[in-house]
């Protein structure tokens, strides 16, 4: 395993990409624009980012030849997916640098291990309790009362692998709908909003965020992000602070999001961290357009150690909407509208609840 500060890339150097999606594709564009190129390894022959670099290694995980050629190809090797199989970042690590650090997936790859290591930092979270088997549901129960959010501990995401339990609901039917072993219960929370904070951070220990993000969701799908959040800045300044303290607690090397409820607290507001995504983020997608650094770009920064941007907010606000499922169809009409930018993934045929590309907006600021 190599230390990260030994890390530095040149112009011409090789980046290596677990996972072909989105995100991967926007990594190896904001990395091309530096003069860095980029490989990247996926098992889905359609991979959207397959279209923008020159080589890539169309494989499984579980294929340890492949994993070793391509490993012999690159500098560096980052990932655009937290779910990254352990066995195949083991192989990685021991022939070149991997980063994050892949260790930091033990912790985000767990739900109940990601919200220990919160609460031992002295952050909060939602009441939580670990969960095995319906008899220990129900335990949790009476500790966190009704209504609680049952996830499994590892996977799931836009919503998948969990479950609301309300009062009279069949406990047993819950949890062997789950179809897990290991899985955790958190209070509900009646937040007032969902933020998000895109933090980076590089081997020295800069640290940087971009602006607190306010986050809505449709059918538990990301549908719009809004910067910066309409929020007090002594909570913002809180929630970038939480960021920066995970990410320094991590040893953290790249981009990440800590997603983050608002909740109302007598004549004030807290926060409380949901969850860690150990990689840029759908949140951070109005960065492209809207900071004088993205938050792709920062993350190649980071993994090649090069300083970090200072992010500075162009406009007064900036959006960026998704565009799930058939609305790519509509993607023209996107095409007019004064300030806007859009992103097409290039995946395939449009699916529900697949995020087939986005829009940012750019409001410009307020004349003096």
């Amino acid at each position: 395993m190599t230390d990260a500060k030994q890390v530095k890339l040149k112009p011409g150097d090789t980046i290596g990409i677990l996972g072909g999606g989105q995100l991967g594709r926007m990594l190896a564009m904001a990395a091309a624009r530096l003069g860095l190129r980029c490989q990247v390894f996926s098992p889905d022959p359609d991979s959207p980012a397959f279209d923008v670099v020159l080589n890539a290694t169309c494989a499984e995980y579980a294929d340890v030849e492949a994993l070793e050629l391509f490993a012999h190809d690159v500098d560096v090797i980052t990932y655009e997916f937290e779910n990254v199989p352990s066995a195949a970042a083991l192989v990685l690590d021991s022939r070149r640098p991997v980063l994050p650090n892949r260790k930091i997936l033990e912790t985000t790859q767990d739900r109940l291990a990601e919200k220990d290591f919160v609460t031992r930092l002295g952050i909060g979270t939602a009441a939580y309790a670990d969960v095995t088997s319906v008899a220990s549901l129900r335990e949790a129960i009476v500790k966190i009362g009704l209504p609680a959010v049952l996830k499994t501990r590892r996977f799931g995401y836009d919503g998948k692998g969990q479950a609301i339990i309300r009062e009279g609901d069949d406990i047993a039917k819950v949890w062997t709908s789950l179809a897990t072993k290991s899985a955790i219960l958190e209070a509900f929370i009646p937040y007032e909003r969902e933020i998000s904070v895109i933090a980076a951070r590089s081997a020295s220990g800069q640290v940087e965020c971009f602006d607190v993000t306010e986050n809505e969701h449709r059918d538990h799908i990301l549908k719009i992000s809004r910067a910066p959040a309409p929020i007090p800045d002594v909570l913002a300044e809180e929630a970038r602070s939480i960021a920066g303290k995970i990410a320094t607690a991590l040893d953290y090397v790249g981009v990440l999001a800590v997603e983050m409820f608002v909740l109302a607290n007598g004549g004030g507001s807290k926060v409380l961290v949901n969850e860690i995504a150990p990689r840029v983020h759908n949140s951070g997608h109005w960065t492209l357009d809207g900071a004088s650094v993205s938050q792709f770009e920062q993350h190649i920064r980071a993994i090649a150690g090069w300083p970090l941007g200072k992010p500075v907010r162009h406009g007064e606000i900036v959006t960026m909407t998704n565009l799930i499922g058939d609305e790519i169809n509509d993607y023209e009409k996107w095409l007019s509208v004064p300030g806007a930018t859009v992103h097409i993934y290039g995946k395939g045929a449009p699916r529900p609840g697949r995020k087939m590309g986005h829009v940012t907006e750019v409001r410009p600021s307020k004349s003096k």
